[in-house]
């Protein structure tokens, strides 16, 4: 019996992990496209990254609505309308390049962050429900952000290829190729998923219950309330790392003549999100023998003593880091130690995402699909919480706007040691 449903679910893990790779494929889109309409449009650094907000309030405004849809359509019927939107807002974003139109390609990346939340909305209770157990579920999510880390790895260097060297000329048409290769790739998708059987293990008992009337929701669990409140802080601290760190190489450094380039800069970040995808490759491996909560809590506790380390340690000190470059190799570069400890978070945040989604939808039962809608409604904190660490560091200096991501750490830690216990068993969820 066990051997027949791990051969038939092979097929819609295997979906889901493609899936998860698309997610960061399309949104890591909007990092490059920001120097590239910087260029085009001749936009400030604050209108280059619209686009980014753009993808991320976009979680905002479809959380809810993805999840109501999951609760009635189901897994794949879901999916399959979050391909269809994601196809069309790439395809947009296609246009924008051949109207040059930042309007244009504002609205696409508006509509990709539709599809993208959908997405998250299925993939992650999906892979969650597929697991035998908590800690196989955990493991499931795990590999499949891993998948998403090569997305968000390979977009980059695939983007900064098409550009070439000449930086000024870049254009958003320059980068057809990879809008194609996203285009291509969801069709294929659609294709394949619409012929793959997917589990549907809530469909037939929401149906049951449409019926009679509600007393509790997900909002009648606690441990889901503080929950979405620390996933919209670990989104928030994800990207505030390399993207404050970006910042401060590129402009504190280099004035104070290390010859921190954006160049060398960029390979820095880019391993940080290598290293994410390292640590949850280790985290898919351990995930079935580690349960959530230690992994939250020793990551947490790590990802806090290096952000002080980074803080406090000598800012002239440095050391040879190995690094991910462009071209796929690696290489060692003299760069701060308090840039190391911050570019070593990656291997911290990495398994955070899967570990906050399996406590904080445990034992949800029929509640789930409506609040994985809930959940990634609360990623806007991605586009948040650095805003608000970009004004400290105007105020107060780089470093110190650390403090937001060590406040960060200590929340999430909190959650994994207290707030994530289930207190409310006694609500029926079947």
């Amino acid at each position: 019996m066990t051997t027949t449903k791990k051969s038939n679910y092979a097929l819609p893990i295997a979906m889901m992990f493609a899936l998860f790779f698309m997610i960061s494929f399309v949104t890591g889109l909007q990092n490059p496209f920001g120097v590239i309409v910087k260029d085009q449009f001749s936009a400030s650094n604050f209108l280059s990254q619209l686009g980014n907000l753009a993808n991320f309030i976009a979680y905002a405004c479809m959380g809810i609505p993805a999840g109501i849809m999951l609760k009635r359509l189901g897994y794949k019927k879901t999916a399959l309308w979050a391909i269809i939107v994601g196809f069309v807002g790439v395809g947009i974003t296609l246009l924008s390049g051949i109207a040059e139109s930042f309007a244009v390609y504002l609205v696409g990346a508006f509509v990709s962050g539709f599809s993208m939340c959908m997405l998250n909305t299925v993939v992650n209770p999906m892979l969650n429900s597929l697991g035998k157990n908590e800690k196989q579920g955990n493991q499931l999510i795990q590999f499949g952000g891993a998948c998403n880390s090569i997305g968000a790895t390979i977009v980059p260097v695939l983007i900064g290829y098409l550009m070439g060297s000449n930086v000024e000329a870049n254009q958003i048409a320059d980068a057809n190729p990879a809008l194609f290769i996203a285009m291509g790739i969801f069709a294929l998708a659609f294709i394949v998923l619409s012929l793959t059987r997917i589990p549907e293990p809530h469909l037939a008992l929401s149906s049951q219950k449409s019926a009679q009337k509600e007393t509790h929701s997900a909002w009648s669990f606690r441990h889901f309330i503080f929950g979405i409140i620390t996933i919209f802080i670990y989104v928030g601290v994800e990207v505030g790392i390399p993207n404050i760190a970006n910042l401060y190489m590129t402009e504190d450094l280099g004035a104070g003549g290390l010859e921190m380039d954006e160049a060398i800069a960029g390979t820095l970040c880019g391993t940080y999100w290598f290293l994410m995808f390292i640590g949850r490759l280790v985290g898919g491996l351990i995930g079935g023998k580690v349960s959530s909560k230690v992994m939250l809590s020793a990551t947490t506790a790590i990802g806090a003593l290096f952000v002080l380390l980074a803080m406090f340690i000598n800012p002239s000190a440095t050391v040879n880091m190995p690094v991910f470059n462009s071209n796929l190799s690696f290489g060692l570069q003299n760069v701060p130690t308090s840039i190391m400890f911050l570019i070593l978070c990656g291997l911290c945040t990495s398994v955070m995402w899967g570990s906050i989604f399996n406590l904080a939808t445990s034992g949800l039962g029929r509640f789930t699909e409506m609040a994985s809608g809930i959940f990634m409604m609360m990623v806007c904190g991605g586009g948040i919480l650095p805003i608000i660490q970009g004004r400290i560091a105007d105020s107060a200096g780089f470093l110190n706007s650390y403090w937001l991501i060590f406040a960060g750490f200590i929340f999430m830690m909190m959650y994994a040691l207290v707030f994530s216990k289930n207190v409310n068993k006694d609500i029926v969820t079947e």
